[in-house]
């Protein structure tokens, strides 16, 4: 029996309100969109929709508006969407007080250049100490150290302080030297003062650095905070949602943590301890630190300095450095000591290797204690050269080559020069530390590298620098597919801090981390990768940035 018109007229509107009643209330839904979710099957959507901070659901724009009712909806153009995207391997304070404190020396051709920026950078303040950061000898015409003598002429009275660009190499004046005490007879354990004519050039290669940082005034919170949120401003601009700082002592964590708890830094961290920081025991003795925004649950470690400034340690001595086979940086018993308080505490151990030397010292002192398949997720950060007989070391034991891709394309131009052609076959071996353990974090190591997730992505795929070099790729055979660069800069750097069930895919119950781009990642021409831009960044379904503003 059909029901007459004028009784359906008059149902409708409860009809109506009945069906709207059934729709849930969401806070956002983004729609004519390419989502890809980085789910186990690498799925894509046209619509994702979120509440209270969480992915409530993906899927088509009719169905999703079928079930929620979203208080905003952003319709993307057509653009694309991933998961947020996250450096598993950085240096985020560090980034902001370059950028505020000192000069800015990367990219600089030559000597002269360095010394022309630090004289314009000395102009603009009025602190005691000029401090400086990025130089690297071999971009330069002549590749040897550089010295303190132009230093002392133009700054005889004024300390004069300037790192290299990997961080393990300083150049320090006259006036610094002096207020450190380093002579010509300085022995540093685990680092060395660069003597020429038996006379210190000011160059200090690793631990002997920090004879020098221990006499520089250290930052006060004020500028600790300022370089927070210049380093969370720029990550936004560049997709970053999560980064993980690779060594951070327990005073600055704790007020990342206050910072993060007011609502003034928004940017969620995963904080490795820093093992040289003597309140690293007690923090770590009450267990796994975690937050919304913050996580601490591992501790870093230094194997050996860095293969630019030639303190990686070598199993063999250096290929254009004969007699010098680098360095391991701390006494066994050093190690030992944090493997064992990390181990009773259930932290990962997380160690910088870069030689062959370095990384087969970790592998098998992490060997020793890990004795087989486990899911700890300890660490090898960087794991440049790797000897052949070491990569099943990484599966065997469950141990994370923890990959920074634009290491490579930054090195390729003298790598083979340092190490030789036999060693480079297993540098920067990416492909081959995949399939030995099926995963691997990846990072930029800013401000080491650029900022940029793109770039990371670009030199994993294409292997060639962004003016498209080298025409074949370095090293071709070593690079990734588009799903696994992409998954190593969203799910699998979540997983480097077992963090996979809360971030990293764009999946119901997960945090809305998300980053949407003009171009797609997966289909872009490679020389058109680069030039990808960010339009938009989300976390926890909150833009905090937008292309333009």
């Amino acid at each position: 029996m059909k029901m007459p018109f004028r009784i359906m007229l008059i149902l409708l509107p409860f009809i109506q309100i009945s069906c709207n009643m059934t729709r849930t209330s969401a806070d956002l839904m983004i729609t004519n969109a390419i989502i890809y979710t980085v789910d186990e099957n690498f799925s894509t959507a046209a619509a994702v929709v979120v509440g209270d901070g969480k992915i409530l659901a993906t899927g088509d724009e009719a169905s999703l508006l079928d079930r929620y009712e979203p208080a905003l909806i952003h319709d993307a153009g057509g653009a694309f969407v991933y998961p947020g995207f996250i450096d598993a391997h950085c240096h985020f304070l560090g980034y902001g007080i370059n950028k505020l404190r000192k000069a800015d020396l990367n990219g600089a051709l030559s000597y002269r250049e360095v010394i022309q920026r630090v004289v314009e950078h000395a102009g603009k303040l009025d602190t005691e100490w000029i401090l400086g950061r990025g130089w690297d000898q071999n971009d330069w015409d002549v590749k040897a150290f550089p010295d303190r003598q132009e230093l002392d002429e133009l700054f005889p009275d004024r300390p004069v302080v300037l790192i290299r660009v990997d961080g393990h190499a300083s150049l320090a004046n006259g006036e610094a030297l002096r207020r450190a005490g380093i002579t010509a007879t300085t022995k540093v354990e685990g680092g060395e003062v660069i003597l020429k004519d038996g006379i210190p050039t000011g160059i200090l290669i690793d631990n002997a650095m920090e004879l020098v940082n221990a006499v520089i005034p250290e930052d006060d919170e004020e500028l600790k905070i300022a370089a927070l949120r210049e380093a969370e401003n720029d990550c936004f601009a560049a997709g970053l949602t999560s980064v993980t700082d690779a060594g951070l002592g327990v005073e600055t964590i704790r007020m990342i943590d206050a910072l993060q708890q007011s609502g003034r830094l928004k940017m969620k961290i995963n904080a490795m301890l820093s093992a040289t920081d003597t309140a690293y025991p007690s923090f770590m003795r009450k267990g796994v630190y975690r937050t919304e925004r913050l996580h601490v649950n591992s501790v870093k470690l230094y194997a050996d300095g860095a293969l630019g400034s030639r303190g990686a340690c070598m199993l063999e001595p250096y290929a254009d450095d004969p007699g010098n086979y680098g360095l391991i940086m701390y006494p066994e018993n050093f190690y030992r000591g944090v493997i064992e308080n990390a181990l009773a505490a259930g932290f990962q151990v997380n160690t910088h290797a870069i030689g062959d030397s370095g990384n087969r010292y970790m592998l098998d002192l992490y060997a020793e204690y890990l004795r087989g398949p486990n899911d700890r997720r300890w660490r090898i950060e960087h794991a440049q050269i790797v000897h052949e007989d070491d990569f099943e070391k990484f599966g065997a034991y469950n141990i994370i080559p923890s990959i920074q891709s634009t290491h490579a394309t930054s090195d390729m131009y003298w790598a083979g020069d340092r190490i030789g052609p036999e060693r480079m076959k297993g540098a920067y071996a990416y492909r081959r530390l995949l399939e030995a353990n099926g995963w691997f974090p990846n990072g930029t190591d800013f401000p080491i590298e650029n900022i940029s997730p793109i770039y990371t992505f670009y030199a994993a795929v294409v292997r060639k620098d962004l003016d498209g070099y080298p025409p074949d790729g370095f090293q071709p055979a070593d690079a990734l597919s588009r799903e696994e660069a992409l998954r190593s800069i969203t799910i699998w750097a979540a997983m480097g801090g077992f963090e996979e069930d809360e971030k990293g895919s764009i999946e119901p119950g997960k945090a809305a981390d998300m980053v949407i781009t003009d171009r797609d990642l997966m289909f872009a021409m490679p020389n058109e990768i680069p030039g990808i831009k960010v339009l938009n960044t989300f976390i926890n379904g909150e833009m905090v940035y937008r292309a333009g503003d």
